[in-house]
């Protein structure tokens, strides 16, 4: 029964997002491909020496070079995506599953190495992020030992599982927008998003740190960006699975409410009808 609760619930989840996801992107994508094309038409009627296809052929450029993970507003005097401090973060995003996709390797020997860098670096991240979630719970605020005790004071539980979020939240969540912000010139929000998008590892990479070729980072902005979503990605991860323990408790008691409420029912019905039947 709780592999069908939890199954049915998954799915109307993934029903009502692409939902939700359809009423509030579509019309701002057409809105968006609409002021392409007239900016396009614009273009070549200013431009009348350049035809169709050669604007065509020149976007495509564009676009293979931004797969690539080279910025076309930039020039070749640019910072090397692959310097040691790009190419730490890099190799952070690719044991933590984050992959942003603005920069992959484009030679066989480096796709070969990523393979096997990652068969390896994956299983490793995991057993990492399993040690420093458990300093978290332990070192930090005491939360898994709280949260074992049966005889512990519920205000506790409830003051210990506060104090776990606040602060993780304030480290991992709320403060670094505010340096992403500075250094990127990101809005608030857009840093927020940014930030757990990167620690829940879906990594859409329509945001990524230090890609600006209009700015000049710090050799090791990206480097300490790495250890940040390391041990990010240890808090959330806690932070998630309290979330899961605490569903399946929910749909626990409410099955077994209904089963109780069920085998009342079936009591007063047998008592009904041997009070008929005695009748």
């Amino acid at each position: 029964m709780l592999a069908v609760a939890l199954s049915l619930g998954y799915f109307m989840y993934l029903f009502m997002g692409a939902m939700m996801f359809q009423l509030l992107e579509k019309q701002a994508e057409a809105n968006s491909r609409d002021k392409f094309q007239l900016a396009k038409l614009g273009f070549l009627q200013n431009y009348t020496c350049l035809d169709a296809g050669a604007i065509e052929q020149f976007v495509q450029i564009i676009m293979e070079a931004w797969d690539k993970g080279l910025n076309p507003k930039g020039n070749a005097t640019n910072p090397s995506n692959w310097d040691f401090s790009n190419s730490f973060f890099f190799a952070g995003t690719v044991i933590t599953t984050i992959g942003y996709g603005n920069l992959y390797p484009s030679t066989m020997a480096g796709q070969v190495f990523c393979v096997f860098y990652a068969l390896f670096g994956i299983p490793l991240n995991v057993a990492f992020l399993n040690q420093v979630g458990k300093g978290l719970n332990s070192h930090l605020i005491a939360l898994g030992r709280c949260m074992q005790e049966p005889e512990g004071s519920g205000v506790m539980k409830v003051a210990m599982m506060g104090l776990f979020l606040t602060t993780g939240s304030l480290l991992f969540l709320v403060f670094p927008p505010m340096i992403f912000s500075y250094v990127e010139g990101w809005s608030y929000g857009e840093g927020f998003y940014f930030a757990f998008i990167t620690l829940s590892t879906i990594g859409f990479g329509d945001y990524v740190l230090g890609t600006d070729p209009s700015k000049h980072y710090i050799s090791i902005y990206r480097s300490l960006a790495a250890l940040w979503i390391i041990f990010g990605l240890a808090w959330l991860a806690l932070v998630f699975n309290l979330g899961a323990e605490m569903v399946e408790k929910l749909i626990h008691l409410k099955m077994h409410k209904t089963h109780v409420i069920e085998e009342e029912r079936s009591v007063r019905k047998t008592e009904e009808r041997t009070v008929q039947r005695r009748v």
